[in-house]
């Protein structure tokens, strides 16, 4: 019986979340990507809550139309870089969330590393 992508995510996500644990000193860097946005959350595993997160949503990334979701993605990744830096922030455990890295799950990963995060 063949899997769905979805699923076929969800098994991914689910063998990375077994290694990946996000602690307060270095939390964990968890991507989601929908079809029209991303989104970017430093979670703290141990308290489980969200220590700070950044998105396509936020006013100065959604007011720019006529940019790509490469861009957009590359955009969201130094605001959430900039955002863990002024919470002291400064070294994350990445979670791809399951998504291939690449396209824009790199770009924005490579935008984050180039503002200062290190993972």
């Amino acid at each position: 019986m063949a899997i769905t992508k979805i699923e076929r995510r969800l098994r991914i996500k689910r063998r990375i979340r077994k290694k990946i644990f996000g602690t307060p000193e270095k939390p964990r860097m968890c991507v989601f990507r929908s079809n029209k946005h991303i989104y970017v959350q430093f979670v703290d595993d141990i308290a489980g809550r969200t220590l700070t997160s950044a998105s396509s949503l936020f006013k100065e990334i959604y007011e720019k139309k006529d940019i790509t979701k490469t861009e957009q993605a590359r955009l969201v990744g130094q605001l959430a870089a900039k955002k863990a830096l002024e919470a002291g922030i400064t070294k994350v455990v990445f979670d791809r969330n399951g998504y291939l890295y690449h396209g824009r799950v790199k770009a924005l990963a490579e935008a984050a590393r180039e503002s200062g995060l290190k993972f």
